[in-house]
């Protein structure tokens, strides 16, 4: 049987790559890092959709009751 070889994980920074094993321990930790905030920018950015939704919600809610309200006191 063939054995097949792992990719190493590499890194592309500005068009160029670089070998993750090859990196010592604070760059490997700020590579962890980056990759945190990449996860938690995308959390915040579905947070703040749905907070726009939700605010638009209740806009959409209070313009249709204060229109109900109004053709009430019209009829």
């Amino acid at each position: 049987m063939a054995k097949t070889e792992k990719e190493k994980p590499v890194l592309k920074i500005d068009d160029k790559e670089y070998d993750i094993e090859s990196m010592n321990d604070n760059q490997k930790t700020m590579i962890n890092h980056i990759a945190d905030l990449d996860r938690k920018l995308q959390s915040s950015e579905f947070n703040l959709v749905q907070l726009r939704f939700g605010r638009q919600a209740f806009v959409d809610a209070l313009k249709a009751s204060i229109d109900e309200d109004e053709n009430k006191e019209s009829e």
